[in-house]
């Protein structure tokens, strides 16, 4: 029987990006998202009705979630990995971040990867195991300016992968997690400037933006047979961002230059 995935934040980006991963090799796939109009647009362009399921979705609401994951096991019976990748982002610096601001971020990006989890592993338990991804960021472990909401909930997610790695092992579950560094996504776009953008090339080995389509090879790797001995793991995928310290730019000039 063709495998299982649950992709949230699958509207669109590295989501999307993900579920088409999956489809590519005959796993059936639901996706999940917020917003309802887009998920069925895209629902729609996929034009796989047999083999995909549209979920609309708050991944902050305990009940919709629970429901959500039901409706996944009643439609196709299974489920062997799941994607929490659903995610928001407000930039402000510290001192004007709200309570509002904080508790809505945290919400969807670190009590969400907890709600669908915790949902969800009893029904890849009772299947024999499977796999889970945490999408977190290269801002969870690189602190910088006007992320202190979106970086501190992903910091955490980072930790909450490694501790549902420790636990969810001894029901067969795996859980790893993917920090992307500077992706071109919808999201990027919106909110890096080009004096950004340069900063971020400034500062990466591999000097560009990384593609949807390469988180997904990544994700879909990790919720695979290939990872089997792979747990508790957080991957960058971040071009070197992680990895580099300064002196690139000199380096690159120094190069042209010689």
């Amino acid at each position: 029987m063709a495998k299982v995935a649950l992709v949230t934040g699958a509207a669109r980006g590295i989501g999307l990006a993900a579920a088409k991963r999956f489809l590519a090799d005959d796993w059936r796939v639901a996706l999940l998202d917020i917003d309802g109009d887009n998920l069925a647009r895209t629902f729609a362009a996929l034009a796989k009705p047999e083999t995909t399921m549209a979920i609309t979705c708050d991944v902050a609401d305990p009940s919709g979630v629970t429901r959500s994951v039901n409706s996944v096991k009643e439609r196709f019976g299974r489920l062997d990995a799941l994607v929490n990748n659903a995610g928001i982002a407000i930039f402000k610096p510290i001192l004007e971040v709200t309570y509002e601001d904080w508790s809505r971020v945290m919400a969807v990006n670190l009590t969400g990867p907890f709600l669908c989890t915790q949902a969800a592993a009893p029904v890849m338990r009772d299947n024999g195991g499977g796999a889970i991804v945490n999408i977190t960021s290269i801002s969870g472990l690189r602190a910088s300016t006007l992320r202190t909401a979106y970086g501190t909930s992903k910091a955490g997610l980072a930790h909450l992968t490694k501790q549902q790695a420790a636990e969810l092992a001894a029901i067969g579950i795996r859980v790893n997690a993917i920090a992307p560094g500077p992706v071109d996504t919808a999201m990027a776009k919106a909110v890096h400037t080009p004096e950004i953008r340069k900063d971020y090339h400034d500062h990466m080995p591999l000097n560009r933006y990384g593609l949807e389509e390469e988180l997904a090879e990544a994700i879909y790797f990790l919720a695979g047979d290939r990872a089997s001995y792979i747990t508790g793991q957080v991957l960058c995928v971040d071009g070197g961002f992680d990895s580099t310290g300064i002196g690139l730019p000199t380096l690159r000039a120094e190069k042209r230059n010689g």
